[in-house]
Protein backbone atom coordinates (compact mmCIF):
# COMPACT_ATOMS: atom_id res chain seq x y z
CA UNK A 1 0.00 0.00 0.00
CA UNK A 2 1.30 3.44 -0.96
CA UNK A 3 0.16 7.02 -0.81
CA UNK A 4 -0.97 8.36 -4.16
CA UNK A 5 -2.01 11.98 -4.46
CA UNK A 6 -4.89 12.65 -2.05
CA UNK A 7 -5.52 8.96 -1.45
CA UNK A 8 -3.92 5.55 -1.32
CA UNK A 9 -3.30 2.67 -3.68
CA UNK A 10 -2.90 -1.06 -3.10
CA UNK A 11 -1.06 -3.12 -5.70
CA UNK A 12 -0.51 -6.87 -5.76
CA UNK A 13 1.15 -9.12 -8.32
CA UNK A 14 -0.87 -12.35 -8.25
CA UNK A 15 -0.50 -14.82 -11.13
CA UNK A 16 -3.43 -17.23 -11.42
CA UNK A 17 -5.75 -14.91 -9.45
CA UNK A 18 -9.24 -14.08 -10.69
CA UNK A 19 -10.43 -11.54 -8.11
CA UNK A 20 -8.61 -9.65 -5.34
CA UNK A 21 -9.94 -7.53 -2.48
CA UNK A 22 -7.93 -5.71 0.21
CA UNK A 23 -9.73 -6.13 3.56
CA UNK A 24 -8.66 -3.94 6.52
CA UNK A 25 -7.35 -5.78 9.59
CA UNK A 26 -8.74 -4.57 12.94
CA UNK A 27 -9.68 -1.27 11.31
CA UNK A 28 -13.45 -1.25 10.74
CA UNK A 29 -13.40 2.42 9.78
CA UNK A 30 -11.04 1.78 6.88
CA UNK A 31 -12.38 0.99 3.40
CA UNK A 32 -12.52 -2.38 1.70
CA UNK A 33 -10.65 -1.92 -1.58
CA UNK A 34 -11.47 -3.84 -4.75
CA UNK A 35 -8.35 -4.47 -6.83
CA UNK A 36 -8.76 -4.61 -10.59
CA UNK A 37 -6.49 -6.30 -13.07
CA UNK A 38 -4.19 -3.90 -14.93
CA UNK A 39 -4.59 -4.70 -18.62
CA UNK A 40 -3.64 -8.27 -19.47
CA UNK A 41 -1.00 -8.45 -16.74
CA UNK A 42 -1.03 -10.29 -13.40
CA UNK A 43 -0.87 -6.97 -11.56
CA UNK A 44 -3.95 -5.92 -9.57
CA UNK A 45 -4.54 -2.36 -8.38
CA UNK A 46 -7.12 -0.66 -6.19
CA UNK A 47 -7.55 2.99 -5.23
CA UNK A 48 -8.82 4.44 -1.95
CA UNK A 49 -9.84 8.06 -2.50
CA UNK A 50 -8.93 10.47 0.32
CA UNK A 51 -7.41 7.63 2.37
CA UNK A 52 -3.85 8.82 3.00
CA UNK A 53 -3.24 6.81 6.18
CA UNK A 54 -1.62 3.44 5.57
CA UNK A 55 -3.24 0.50 7.37
CA UNK A 56 -2.73 -3.29 7.64
CA UNK A 57 -4.86 -5.40 5.34
CA UNK A 58 -5.49 -8.95 4.21
CA UNK A 59 -5.73 -9.92 0.58
CA UNK A 60 -8.91 -11.89 -0.12
CA UNK A 61 -7.97 -13.81 -3.25
CA UNK A 62 -10.19 -15.85 -5.53
CA UNK A 63 -8.00 -18.02 -7.71
CA UNK A 64 -8.85 -19.06 -11.24
CA UNK A 65 -9.79 -22.51 -9.90
CA UNK A 66 -12.45 -20.93 -7.69
CA UNK A 67 -10.53 -21.60 -4.48
CA UNK A 68 -10.40 -18.68 -2.06
CA UNK A 69 -7.83 -17.65 0.53
CA UNK A 70 -7.00 -14.85 2.96
CA UNK A 71 -3.40 -13.80 3.44
CA UNK A 72 -1.42 -10.77 4.46
CA UNK A 73 0.44 -9.09 1.62
CA UNK A 74 4.14 -10.10 1.84
CA UNK A 75 5.12 -6.69 0.50
CA UNK A 76 3.26 -4.84 3.24
CA UNK A 77 6.03 -5.71 5.74
CA UNK A 78 9.24 -3.77 6.22
CA UNK A 79 12.58 -5.57 5.60
CA UNK A 80 13.70 -7.86 8.41
CA UNK A 81 17.38 -6.94 7.92
CA UNK A 82 18.52 -3.56 9.22
CA UNK A 83 20.83 -1.06 7.57
CA UNK A 84 23.37 -1.75 10.34
CA UNK A 85 23.29 -5.46 9.49
CA UNK A 86 23.83 -4.70 5.81
CA UNK A 87 26.71 -2.33 6.61
CA UNK A 88 28.49 -4.92 8.74
CA UNK A 89 27.91 -7.56 6.07
CA UNK A 90 29.36 -5.30 3.36
CA UNK A 91 32.44 -4.76 5.55
CA UNK A 92 32.88 -8.48 6.15
CA UNK A 93 32.34 -7.88 9.86
CA UNK A 94 28.93 -9.50 10.44
CA UNK A 95 29.80 -12.31 12.88
CA UNK A 96 26.34 -13.90 13.03
CA UNK A 97 25.27 -13.78 9.41
CA UNK A 98 23.37 -17.06 9.86
CA UNK A 99 20.92 -15.09 12.04
CA UNK A 100 20.26 -12.66 9.21
CA UNK A 101 20.42 -14.62 5.94
CA UNK A 102 18.59 -17.87 5.32
CA UNK A 103 15.08 -18.74 6.56
CA UNK A 104 13.86 -17.55 9.96
CA UNK A 105 10.49 -18.17 11.56
CA UNK A 106 9.06 -14.90 12.92
CA UNK A 107 5.93 -13.20 14.16
CA UNK A 108 5.64 -9.67 12.77
CA UNK A 109 2.71 -7.44 13.76
CA UNK A 110 0.95 -10.52 15.07
CA UNK A 111 1.41 -12.42 11.80
CA UNK A 112 3.28 -15.73 11.83
CA UNK A 113 5.52 -16.49 8.87
CA UNK A 114 9.06 -16.94 7.67
CA UNK A 115 11.54 -14.35 6.46
CA UNK A 116 13.87 -15.39 3.65
CA UNK A 117 17.09 -13.61 2.75
CA UNK A 118 19.93 -14.53 0.42
CA UNK A 119 23.04 -12.89 -1.00
CA UNK A 120 23.00 -12.89 -4.81
CA UNK A 121 24.58 -9.61 -5.97
CA UNK A 122 24.79 -10.57 -9.65
CA UNK A 123 21.21 -11.80 -10.03
CA UNK A 124 18.59 -10.02 -12.12
CA UNK A 125 15.77 -11.52 -10.05
CA UNK A 126 15.45 -13.82 -7.04
CA UNK A 127 12.28 -15.58 -5.89
CA UNK A 128 11.69 -18.01 -3.06
CA UNK A 129 9.81 -21.08 -4.30
CA UNK A 130 8.45 -23.92 -2.24
CA UNK A 131 5.59 -26.20 -1.30
CA UNK A 132 3.76 -23.13 0.04
CA UNK A 133 3.47 -21.47 -3.41
CA UNK A 134 3.45 -24.36 -5.87
CA UNK A 135 7.19 -23.91 -6.57
CA UNK A 136 6.18 -20.97 -8.78
CA UNK A 137 8.71 -18.12 -8.86
CA UNK A 138 6.05 -15.59 -9.81
CA UNK A 139 4.37 -15.69 -6.39
CA UNK A 140 7.14 -14.52 -4.06
CA UNK A 141 9.69 -12.41 -5.95
CA UNK A 142 12.14 -10.99 -3.42
CA UNK A 143 13.23 -7.36 -3.11
CA UNK A 144 16.88 -6.36 -3.28
CA UNK A 145 18.02 -4.20 -0.36
CA UNK A 146 19.88 -1.25 -1.86
CA UNK A 147 23.28 -2.07 -3.30
CA UNK A 148 23.98 -4.83 -0.75
CA UNK A 149 23.15 -7.69 -3.13
CA UNK A 150 20.90 -9.13 -0.41
CA UNK A 151 17.38 -10.15 -1.46
CA UNK A 152 14.65 -10.48 1.18
CA UNK A 153 10.95 -11.18 1.74
CA UNK A 154 8.62 -12.13 4.62
CA UNK A 155 6.10 -14.84 3.71
CA UNK A 156 3.03 -14.97 5.99
CA UNK A 157 1.79 -18.47 6.83
CA UNK A 158 5.02 -20.23 5.92
CA UNK A 159 6.44 -22.11 8.90
CA UNK A 160 8.61 -24.91 10.25
CA UNK A 161 8.74 -27.87 7.88
CA UNK A 162 8.09 -25.89 4.70
CA UNK A 163 10.32 -26.93 1.81
CA UNK A 164 11.92 -24.23 -0.31
CA UNK A 165 14.63 -23.20 -2.78
CA UNK A 166 15.80 -19.93 -4.29
CA UNK A 167 14.99 -19.37 -7.96
CA UNK A 168 17.61 -17.06 -9.46
CA UNK A 169 17.54 -15.33 -12.83
CA UNK A 170 21.21 -14.96 -13.74
CA UNK A 171 22.63 -12.04 -15.67
CA UNK A 172 23.00 -14.22 -18.78
CA UNK A 173 19.32 -15.22 -18.68
CA UNK A 174 19.70 -18.68 -17.14
CA UNK A 175 17.06 -19.63 -14.56
CA UNK A 176 18.69 -21.43 -11.62
CA UNK A 177 17.23 -23.22 -8.62
CA UNK A 178 19.50 -23.28 -5.58
CA UNK A 179 19.40 -24.58 -2.04
CA UNK A 180 19.87 -22.11 0.79
CA UNK A 181 23.59 -21.53 1.62
CA UNK A 182 22.50 -20.50 5.12
CA UNK A 183 19.79 -23.14 5.61
CA UNK A 184 19.47 -25.03 8.90
CA UNK A 185 17.93 -28.24 7.54
CA UNK A 186 17.76 -30.07 4.20
CA UNK A 187 15.97 -32.98 2.61
CA UNK A 188 17.77 -36.30 2.71
CA UNK A 189 19.88 -36.79 -0.44
CA UNK A 190 19.28 -37.27 -3.31
CA UNK A 191 16.43 -34.81 -2.68
CA UNK A 192 17.67 -31.24 -2.48
CA UNK A 193 15.18 -28.80 -0.99
CA UNK A 194 15.98 -26.71 2.06
CA UNK A 195 13.55 -26.98 4.99
CA UNK A 196 12.44 -24.15 7.26
CA UNK A 197 13.56 -24.89 10.82
CA UNK A 198 13.61 -23.15 14.21
CA UNK A 199 16.71 -23.99 16.25
CA UNK A 200 15.40 -22.04 19.24
CA UNK A 201 12.79 -24.65 20.10
CA UNK A 202 15.24 -27.03 21.79
CA UNK A 203 15.51 -26.85 25.58
CA UNK A 204 19.20 -27.07 26.52
CA UNK A 205 20.20 -28.55 29.90
CA UNK A 206 23.98 -28.08 29.70
CA UNK A 207 24.31 -24.67 31.36
CA UNK A 208 26.36 -26.10 34.25
CA UNK A 209 28.92 -27.50 31.79
CA UNK A 210 29.00 -24.20 29.87
CA UNK A 211 29.59 -22.27 33.13
CA UNK A 212 32.37 -24.64 34.20
CA UNK A 213 34.06 -24.42 30.80
CA UNK A 214 34.32 -20.65 31.20
CA UNK A 215 36.21 -21.14 34.48
CA UNK A 216 38.77 -23.60 33.12
CA UNK A 217 42.03 -22.80 31.34
CA UNK A 218 42.19 -25.24 28.40
CA UNK A 219 45.95 -24.69 28.10
CA UNK A 220 46.57 -26.29 31.49
CA UNK A 221 43.90 -29.03 31.48
CA UNK A 222 44.49 -32.62 30.33
CA UNK A 223 42.79 -33.39 27.05
CA UNK A 224 42.15 -36.68 25.25
CA UNK A 225 40.11 -36.64 22.04
CA UNK A 226 38.09 -39.49 20.53
CA UNK A 227 37.46 -38.84 16.80
CA UNK A 228 34.57 -40.59 15.09
CA UNK A 229 32.51 -40.59 11.91
CA UNK A 230 28.91 -40.75 13.09
CA UNK A 231 27.68 -42.93 10.25
CA UNK A 232 30.43 -45.54 10.62
CA UNK A 233 30.96 -45.75 14.38
CA UNK A 234 27.85 -47.80 15.10
CA UNK A 235 25.15 -49.28 12.88
CA UNK A 236 21.98 -51.23 13.40
CA UNK A 237 21.67 -54.96 12.63
CA UNK A 238 20.71 -54.44 8.99
CA UNK A 239 23.25 -51.71 8.43
CA UNK A 240 20.83 -48.83 8.91
CA UNK A 241 22.25 -45.64 10.36
CA UNK A 242 21.50 -44.67 13.94
CA UNK A 243 19.94 -41.27 14.53
CA UNK A 244 21.74 -38.55 16.48
CA UNK A 245 19.42 -39.24 19.39
CA UNK A 246 19.96 -43.01 19.46
CA UNK A 247 23.73 -42.57 19.22
CA UNK A 248 23.80 -40.37 22.32
CA UNK A 249 23.54 -43.09 24.97
CA UNK A 250 26.09 -45.59 23.55
CA UNK A 251 28.54 -42.84 22.66
CA UNK A 252 28.45 -41.20 26.08
CA UNK A 253 28.90 -44.57 27.79
CA UNK A 254 31.87 -45.53 25.60
CA UNK A 255 33.68 -42.21 25.89
CA UNK A 256 33.32 -42.16 29.69
CA UNK A 257 34.45 -45.79 29.94
CA UNK A 258 37.58 -45.10 27.87
CA UNK A 259 38.43 -41.90 29.76
CA UNK A 260 38.26 -39.41 26.88
CA UNK A 261 37.57 -35.76 27.69
CA UNK A 262 36.36 -34.75 24.22
CA UNK A 263 34.66 -36.15 21.14
CA UNK A 264 35.63 -34.88 17.69
CA UNK A 265 33.08 -35.41 14.95
CA UNK A 266 34.30 -35.77 11.41
CA UNK A 267 32.32 -33.29 9.24
CA UNK A 268 28.63 -33.34 10.04
CA UNK A 269 27.55 -30.33 7.96
CA UNK A 270 25.17 -31.21 5.12
CA UNK A 271 26.84 -32.77 2.09
CA UNK A 272 25.54 -34.36 -1.08
CA UNK A 273 28.03 -37.20 -1.58
CA UNK A 274 27.96 -39.56 1.40
CA UNK A 275 31.20 -41.46 0.55
CA UNK A 276 33.03 -38.13 0.93
CA UNK A 277 32.46 -38.53 4.70
CA UNK A 278 31.26 -34.95 4.81
CA UNK A 279 34.17 -33.30 3.01
CA UNK A 280 32.05 -31.75 0.24
CA UNK A 281 29.82 -29.37 2.17
CA UNK A 282 26.62 -28.01 0.62
CA UNK A 283 25.18 -26.53 3.83
CA UNK A 284 27.60 -25.17 6.42
CA UNK A 285 24.89 -24.30 8.96
CA UNK A 286 22.94 -27.56 8.88
CA UNK A 287 23.83 -30.91 10.48
CA UNK A 288 23.26 -33.59 7.87
CA UNK A 289 19.72 -34.90 7.83
CA UNK A 290 20.96 -38.47 7.28
CA UNK A 291 20.95 -38.94 11.06
CA UNK A 292 17.86 -36.92 11.88
CA UNK A 293 16.63 -33.39 12.49
CA UNK A 294 18.71 -30.50 13.88
CA UNK A 295 16.81 -30.98 17.14
CA UNK A 296 18.14 -34.54 17.43
CA UNK A 297 21.65 -33.22 16.79
CA UNK A 298 21.14 -30.71 19.60
CA UNK A 299 20.05 -33.59 21.83
CA UNK A 300 23.33 -35.42 21.11
CA UNK A 301 25.46 -32.37 21.93
CA UNK A 302 23.43 -31.72 25.07
CA UNK A 303 23.86 -35.31 26.26
CA UNK A 304 27.63 -35.16 25.78
CA UNK A 305 27.89 -31.87 27.66
CA UNK A 306 25.69 -33.17 30.48
CA UNK A 307 28.17 -36.04 30.85
CA UNK A 308 31.09 -33.57 31.05
CA UNK A 309 32.33 -34.35 27.53
CA UNK A 310 33.47 -31.55 25.22
CA UNK A 311 32.61 -31.58 21.52
CA UNK A 312 34.82 -30.59 18.58
CA UNK A 313 33.35 -30.49 15.08
CA UNK A 314 35.45 -30.59 11.92
CA UNK A 315 34.80 -27.59 9.67
CA UNK A 316 35.71 -28.04 6.00
CA UNK A 317 35.88 -24.95 3.77
CA UNK A 318 38.08 -26.72 1.23
CA UNK A 319 36.90 -29.40 -1.24
CA UNK A 320 34.38 -26.86 -2.59
CA UNK A 321 31.54 -28.88 -4.18
CA UNK A 322 30.67 -28.45 -7.85
CA UNK A 323 26.99 -29.39 -7.49
CA UNK A 324 25.09 -26.94 -9.69
CA UNK A 325 22.07 -26.91 -7.32
CA UNK A 326 24.11 -25.76 -4.33
CA UNK A 327 26.70 -23.00 -3.84
CA UNK A 328 28.71 -23.43 -7.03
CA UNK A 329 28.30 -20.32 -9.24
CA UNK A 330 25.40 -19.44 -7.00
CA UNK A 331 24.07 -16.40 -8.87
CA UNK A 332 25.43 -17.32 -12.30
CA UNK A 333 29.14 -16.93 -11.65
CA UNK A 334 31.75 -17.43 -8.91
CA UNK A 335 30.40 -16.05 -5.64
CA UNK A 336 31.21 -18.30 -2.70
CA UNK A 337 34.23 -19.73 -4.52
CA UNK A 338 37.37 -18.07 -5.87
CA UNK A 339 37.03 -17.23 -9.60
CA UNK A 340 40.39 -18.90 -10.23
CA UNK A 341 39.48 -22.59 -10.77
CA UNK A 342 42.80 -23.70 -9.26
CA UNK A 343 41.87 -21.97 -6.01
CA UNK A 344 38.10 -22.24 -6.20
CA UNK A 345 37.90 -25.97 -5.59
CA UNK A 346 40.67 -26.19 -2.98
CA UNK A 347 41.14 -22.74 -1.43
Amino acid sequence: MHRLGDGGVVRAFLPLAKEVVAVPVDSPSKPVILLRRVGDSDLFEGLADKETELFPYDLAITWGSGEQCFTRDPFSFLPTISQDDLFLFSQGDERCIYDKLGAHVRIIDGVAGTSFAVWAPNARRVSVVGDFNGWDGRHHPMRVLGKSGVWEIFTPGCGVGSHYKFQILAEDGRLLEKTDPFGFYFEIAPKRASIVWDNHRFGWSDQDWIDQRALRDPRTQPMSVYEIHLGSWLKQDKGELFSYRKLAGPLVDYVLKMGFTHVEFMPVAEHAYYPSWGYQVTGFYAPTSRYGTPEKFQFLIDALHDAGIGVIIDWVPAHFPKDDWAMAEFDGGPLFEDPDPQRGEHP
